[in-house]
């Protein structure tokens, strides 16, 4: 990986103090991007990737989102990583070639110690894929209404008729290069059910009961393949829809006790709420 350029994003919405990340991958000489907030906590960092159809600034750019997870992150004092990865790529090979070269990256130059991942549905998908494949950068994961298996989500995408699940297919089959059945070892690789006990770390899963952008069975497969496991909590909301896990906050700070346990303590602020007050999880 090669960095272009760092300069300040030109979008009033994103708070003073972030940098964009200009970039050549290191893999295909792709050119991408991403957005850097450094925290007040030394070496921890906060990893957003944006759902299907956004971009890399949308934890700042979309509202409801922007209200409700950055106030943690910052409460937490970590620094925040969003990051573009190859638009609509659903963790695909190159994304994950170019996230692993972006996190060697920020350690290098940005003293990133340890990472959470925190995302929602494709984000959340791809939190979980990039663990399974690199479990040695990932220190916790936060996954909201994501899908655990493109083996199995990407044709049910591609026999729906809605014009986003048709979309999804479509990118899923891109970034892939093929579907399920044209490319299986690629998909068994990226496979988060199949690779389940590779998830070492910390994992909060959360889904709405009601979900029609990615089923809910999508998110019972993983639990019925990790739910022994003291490192894994899962948070199903009834009668929830595609969105519903966005606003859960518990599983995040959750994870972030977990993350201090593991690491013999930490900042105080990480077992906190936004406005100060003890967690009660």
């Amino acid at each position: 990986m090669q960095v272009t350029a760092t300069s300040p994003p030109y979008d009033p919405r994103i708070p003073a103090g972030v940098l964009r990340l200009d970039y050549v991958s290191g893999l295909d000489g792709a050119s991408d991007w991403a957005l850097v907030w450094p925290g007040e906590i030394t070496g921890l960092w906060i990893v957003v990737i944006h759902g299907h159809g956004s971009s890399g600034d949308q934890i700042f750019t979309r509202k409801d989102i922007r209200e409700l997870w950055l106030p943690q992150f910052r409460a937490c004092g970590a620094g925040l990583l969003s990051v573009n990865l190859r638009g609509n790529a659903w963790m695909g090979p190159a994304a994950a070639h170019d996230l692993h070269d972006l996190v060697n990256y920020m350690r290098v130059e940005r003293g990133l110690k340890r990472t959470l991942f925190c995302s929602g549905s494709m984000g959340g998908t791809s939190n979980l894929i990039y663990g399974v494949l690199h479990p040695e950068d990932v220190d916790g994961i936060v996954a909201r209404g994501a899908a655990t298996d493109l083996t199995t989500y990407q044709p049910w995408c591609a026999q729906h008729e809605r014009p986003i699940l048709r979309e999804i297919a479509a990118a899923i089959a891109d970034a892939y290069g093929g579907t399920p059945v044209e490319r299986p070892d690629v998909y068994l690789r990226h496979s988060v059910v199949a690779n389940a006990r590779r998830l070492s770390m910390p994992v909060a899963l959360s889904h709405g009961g009601d979900d029609q952008v990615i089923p809910v069975s999508q998110s019972r497969a993983l639990v019925a393949e990790l739910s022994d496991l003291a490192t894994f909590r899962y948070d199903e909301i009834p009668g929830g829809n595609h969105d519903s896990p966005l606003h859960e906050t518990a599983g995040f700070l959750w994870v972030l006790e977990q993350m201090s346990i593991e690491n013999g303590g930490g900042d105080d602020r990480c077992d906190r709420s936004p406005d100060g007050t003890a967690s009660h999880i």
